[in-house]
């Protein structure tokens, strides 16, 4: 069987090791546009159960990855300069470059090199091919290659977001909401590594526009959200790494394969990063992808729609929900640091209050 992966972040890269894994005949090319060493952003989280899927079917990548991460077991969000804690929400991170090399030497482990700086450009590239694979991230180009198969969708919220990074270094997954003279901030931070942590900041349009962003450079938009979030950052500085503004796009498919051509990832959908799902739901895809491959050869990527759609759907949801909360924050800023908390952990419509005294109980009883 030959077949094409297009894309070598964590969908196309994992996908590839489990074929080829399962199946040692099989011929599988991966293609990805950017160099090996190249990445946007700076650290990805999980919640701290999202690696769990993989200790059973897959312990070797569960021991390779999980000593690399950075823990917690709380989570604090602040509000009026007034830190509110809420145990027992616990996550777990890793630095986005260090991911994908533990996932390069897992497919090396399997004799399969990627091809980097490598751009597909033809639909005629895709051919030959008894299945292709689309990795290749929101924008995939084979997704666009094939115009309206797959009834795709783009919606993007109107929030801005720009992911820096900072060594500060921070003991949990905190929410920081601040406000200025011209307007509301929001800072997703979390340490990524023992020495540096990922910083996320957000604000609404109007924010943006008066804060000036559309014609500050990198330096001086680096500065402004330092001085900012300077009791945050401790005196530390914030770092850039393609740290430009952007929209979220919620993007969506309504048919998740046309022919031998298939989604997985950030090409098929996404998922709002304020839930911290994205990189597993792409984890998950290609271990459903695979087993799909395995257990229905014939229709294979009907089964793996099949069993995944509902899975998917469920969790996209989620973030949906978190992504407009998000979208809404300045409003949600009204409340007091309290009650401003439980909104912010009852945001995905995943938590009652029912659930919330179970895995929360010093946060509850308060």
């Amino acid at each position: 069987m030959r077949v094409l992966v297009a894309g070598a972040g964590p969908a196309g890269l994992y996908f590839s090791y489990l074929a080829k894994r399962q199946h040692p005949d099989w011929q599988i090319r991966v293609v990805e546009q950017n160099p090996a060493d190249s990445t946007f952003g700076f650290g990805v989280v999980f919640s701290d159960r999202a690696l769990e899927f993989l200790r059973e079917d897959d312990a070797e990548t569960y021991e390779r990855i999980t000593p690399q991460m950075e823990t917690w077991t709380d989570l604090v969000v602040v509000h009026r300069g007034t830190p509110v804690r809420i145990d027992g929400i616990g996550f777990a991170a890793i630095g986005r470059l260090k991911f994908l090399q533990l996932l390069q030497r897992q497919l090396a482990s399997v004799g399969i090199t990627p091809e980097y700086s490598r751009t597909l450009a033809k639909k005629e590239e895709l051919v030959g091919y008894d299945l292709v694979v689309a990795a290749d991230g929101v924008n995939s180009y084979v997704r666009r290659a094939h115009g309206e198969a797959f009834g795709t969708a783009v919606r993007n919220l109107t929030n801005k977001f720009g992911w820096f990074g900072t060594t500060q270094r921070f003991e949990t997954l905190t929410q920081t909401f601040v406000e200025n003279e011209a307007g509301t901030f929001n800072a997703h931070h979390y340490r990524h590594a023992p020495a540096m942590s990922t910083f996320v900041v957000e604000c609404d349009a109007a924010t943006w526009e008066r804060a000036g962003f559309a014609a500050r450079n990198e330096t001086d938009t680096l500065t402004y959200c330092e001085d900012v979030f300077a009791a945050t950052l401790g005196g530390h500085r914030l770092v850039s790494n393609k740290s430009v503004w952007r929209n979220f796009p919620n993007l969506r498919n309504a048919r998740w394969s046309s022919g031998n051509v298939v989604l997985i990832g950030d090409a098929l959908r996404t998922a709002h990063f304020s839930i911290g799902s994205g990189t597993r739901l792409a984890m998950e895809d290609a271990i459903a992808l695979a087993k799909a491959l395995r257990e229905h050869p014939r229709n294979a990527l009907a089964a793996f729609e099949a069993a995944r759609r509902p899975i998917v759907e469920k969790l996209v949801a989620a973030a949906d929900a978190s992504g407009d909360w998000y979208e809404r924050f300045p409003e949600h800023m009204r409340l007091a640091p309290r009650d401003f908390a439980w909104s912010y952990i009852q945001r995905s419509g995943r938590i009652d209050p029912a659930r919330l005294r179970k895995i929360s109980p010093k946060f509850v009883d308060g």
